[in-house]
């Protein structure tokens, strides 16, 4: 009984050793993590629209895909966690798609955004407070 006992602990360890050992190399995917960092803030600085939209969204998009896969293990999690992780994805591009329209209007009826309106009569007219360094919040 004792013989049984030692081997399925055996067994037990190196079902956990081998659990841990197929996940990669951590150090190399955080090196890997922050290149992509590097590229996605220099992007932007280049002032082509294109490359600042690939940079900040198409790094972003694979920077959590590989944070995701590597660091919370998604793809060793039983198939429910998967389908979980998509439909709230699913879910929240579908609130944005519905709220976008009417949130990112400028005016309508019975649309009020005094600190939009603020903004753009104080962009209009040079600047104002924000112009010379001070704070344009009081």
């Amino acid at each position: 009984m004792g013989n049984q006992a030692q081997h399925a602990v055996s067994h037990d360890e190196h079902a956990h050793a081998g659990e841990h050992s197929h996940h990669g190399n951590y150090v190399k995917i955080y090196l890997i993590l922050l290149v992509l960092l590097v590229i996605s803030i220099l992007g932007p600085e280049i002032g082509i629209r294109w490359v600042t939209l690939i940079t900040a969204f198409g790094i972003a998009v694979v920077k959590a895909y590989m944070v995701a896969k590597n660091f919370m293990h998604i793809t060793f999690a039983p198939r429910y966690v998967a389908y979980l992780v998509g439909t709230c994805l699913i879910f929240m591009l579908l609130f944005f798609a519905g709220t976008a329209p009417d949130v990112m209007k400028f005016s309508g009826t019975n649309w009020q955004k005094p600190a939009w309106e603020a903004a753009h009569a104080e962009a209009a007219h040079g600047g104002g407070a924000a112009a010379h360094g001070e704070s344009a919040h009081h």
